[in-house]
């Protein structure tokens, strides 16, 4: 399926609505694929990582055909950082997920995220202004947000250029868990618009 809406740069802001690095994340609940009210503020205490997330954009097709995502949510739920993945894409819309399928999204991609949070209306993916999928937010254990934009410095659905990408999210995480201040705090995020 092609990817309608892509954005890789230009006219959007760097600094998301309703989100901006140094001051506290928006609080949300969403319901998860297994149907429970999960909160950010059970997290609190925890490094976060949001990821905006639609199955069927190419861009996230990137990142998961690759294995790289899933490899990041290991990494870093291993080290007990959370890691929920948010679908924001609305009823009728490309990549939208029920609890069904979002189980079955995790089940064959071998994704291992926190918890995969379920946003139809799109709610909080307006709240962070969550632009596209990917788009990637990181929170610190006092629920502030450190970084937010794209996967990586390579605008592409090429698998192949995942080796080779700086990845901005896994520089971030590394760099908090290690108490030193994240370099790179905003970046333009890249992939589908979100399907609000």
């Amino acid at each position: 399926m092609v990817c309608s809406g892509l954005v890789v740069g230009g006219s959007l802001t760097v600094e998301a609505q309703g989100a901006t690095v140094g001051e506290p994340a928006p609080a949300f609940e969403l319901t998860d694929a297994n149907g429970q009210r999960r909160s950010l503020a059970e997290f609190r205490g925890a490094f976060v990582v949001l990821e905006w997330v639609n199955p069927e954009c190419p861009f996230v097709r990137k990142h998961y055909g690759s294995g790289n995502m899933q490899r990041l949510q290991r990494t870093y739920t291993n080290r007990q950082v959370a890691w929920l993945s948010i679908n924001s894409s609305a009823p009728g819309k490309q990549g939208h997920l029920t609890p069904e399928t979002a189980q079955v999204f995790l089940e064959e991609q071998g994704a291992s995220p926190s918890a995969l949070l379920l946003d139809p209306d799109g709610t909080v993916g307006k709240q962070y202004g969550a632009k596209t999928t990917p788009h990637l937010f990181v929170l610190n254990p006092d629920g502030v947000l450190i970084y937010h934009g794209a996967m990586d410095d390579r605008p592409s659905t090429d698998p192949q250029d995942v080796p080779e990408a700086h990845n901005y999210v896994e520089a971030a995480v590394d760099e908090a868990l290690a108490g030193q201040p994240v370099s790179t705090p905003t970046t333009q995020p890249y992939g589908c618009s979100v399907k609000y």
